[in-house]
């Protein structure tokens, strides 16, 4: 198998408490702008740090915002990372395609390759010292299938939870697919793909659960999208769904696959409930230089919003790997 499971650190491995960090509000050094992609559209971007340790890009999953991984941007920014961020076309504040301000739609996932692409290589040729990108869920499978497409690479690359596969339970893949194609096919391809009740302390308690075990990063999550309205997201679009699906389905079959050249370490779980853990084990396994490390019922699909001691492993793992492979 191609890929190597990451022994570089024990879950009971001895891990240092960084200063607490105020999740709910802006550092006074970053700066928010916006940057335009080849279309015109404007995509919000965000960047903290002073980059004497490097550069890293962090790509966002479906439905977030960059309030999301303030914490986490903070952390390189203070190991001494250029920190760079930005909002998916479509969601965040980078606007939105439809009239319903809660749906999470596009036209094509292309769109979201070609934004990468052209902001890949502007941010590649801004700076000095090594460049790292990481991506979460979304994020991930936009990295992986622009490096298969071509994308010049970074010095290293880390996904977490990627979306290289859907968890479609309790349906089979195949009537997934064919539910969305349908809804596409009758006009509806821009609407909600279902609710999303958060209305209630139940829905919120499933959701939760979906995403991390810790409450306390989930109410932040709540509190940005309620003091930041336009920021706020709901379910995806119909279209969205499928264009996953077959995206998804592209990679998988992609011979570029092979060809992703560029260290890269991959962190999923077994208890992920969004993205499917056996797709993210196939594609490891074709990477030529991947490492695998997958964590069991204590990790959720946020792991980098996990509660601390899966949050600190992982963020120690990525740490060691960046200091080993992009020094």
């Amino acid at each position: 198998m191609a890929y190597q499971t990451v022994t570089m650190r024990r879950m009971d491995s001895p891990i240092s408490f960084s200063a607490p960090v105020d999740r709910r509000a802006w550092p006074m050094d970053g700066k928010l702008d916006y940057w335009t992609a080849p279309d015109g559209w404007a995509l919000r971007r965000y960047r903290l740090g002073d980059g004497a340790r490097g550069r890293m890009l962090i790509l966002n999953g479906r439905g977030d915002m960059i309030e999301k991984y303030l914490e986490v941007i903070d952390h390189w920014a203070g190991k001494g990372w250029a920190v760079t961020t930005f909002d998916w076309r479509g969601q965040g504040g980078s606007g939105r395609m439809t009239d319903d301000p809660l749906v999470g739609h596009v036209r094509d996932f292309s769109d979201y390759i070609i934004d990468l692409k052209s902001f890949s290589a502007e941010w590649q040729g801004g700076g000095d010292g090594p460049c790292v990108i990481l991506a979460h869920s979304m994020g991930g499978h936009m990295l992986l299938r622009a490096l298969a497409e071509g994308m010049p690479p970074p010095d290293a690359a880390v996904t977490v939870a990627p979306m290289l596969g859907l968890h479609s339970a309790p349906l089979p893949r195949w009537l997934a697919v064919a539910i969305a194609r349908i809804m596409v096919g009758l006009g509806r391809g821009a609407r909600r793909a279902w609710t999303q009740k958060e209305e209630s302390e139940r829905h919120r308690r499933i959701r939760q659960r979906r995403l991390t075990h810790d409450p306390e990063r989930y109410a932040d999550e709540l509190w940005w999208r309620d003091h930041s309205r336009d920021v706020a997201l709901g379910p995806p679009s119909w279209n969205w769904v499928a264009q996953a699906l077959e995206s998804t389905d592209r990679l998988a079959r992609s011979p570029g696959v092979e060809r992703i050249a560029c260290p890269l370490l991959i962190l999923a779980t077994r208890a992920d409930q969004l993205v499917s853990t056996p797709a993210i084990r196939r594609i490891a396994a074709r990477l030529p230089h991947a490492r695998l490390h997958v964590y069991g019922r204590e990790a959720a699909h946020e792991i980098l919003r996990e509660l601390d001691p899966v949050r600190l492993d992982a963020l120690a793992r990525i740490d060691d790997f960046l200091d080993e492979v992009a020094p």
